[in-house]
């Protein structure tokens, strides 16, 4: 009898914690995909400040001269609460550095 008291005493306190175990690794999972996105958005909010500086270099034969350029000429729209982004023309012939960073709340 002492031993199927045990027994079931056991399992009374496993499952709770088996149970906050999954919980837990869920919610981690979730946070790692939250993030992942986060970069992912990051990293393709460069890429197309990127591609709209080579159209406008295969447009007009020169690289934007600044970030307003492309935002007034080809419709070009930056979250500025959560990005910051580097642009550096150098010359008119030569692709502007660019860096996007993201901004924390």
């Amino acid at each position: 009898m002492r031993r199927r008291h045990s027994l079931s005493l056991l399992k009374g306190l496993l499952l709770p914690v088996i149970a906050a175990a999954a919980l837990l690794c869920f919610a981690m999972a979730v946070n790692e995909l939250d993030s992942g996105r986060e970069e992912e958005d990051r990293r393709q909010l460069e890429e197309t400040l990127r591609r709209s500086c080579v159209a406008c270099y295969a447009a007009e034969g020169v690289y934007p001269p600044t970030l307003s350029y492309l935002e007034e000429h080809y419709g070009l729209q930056i979250d500025e609460e959560r990005y910051t982004v580097r642009y550096s023309a150098f010359a008119e012939n030569l692709m502007p550095d660019i860096t996007v960073l993201e901004n924390t709340p």
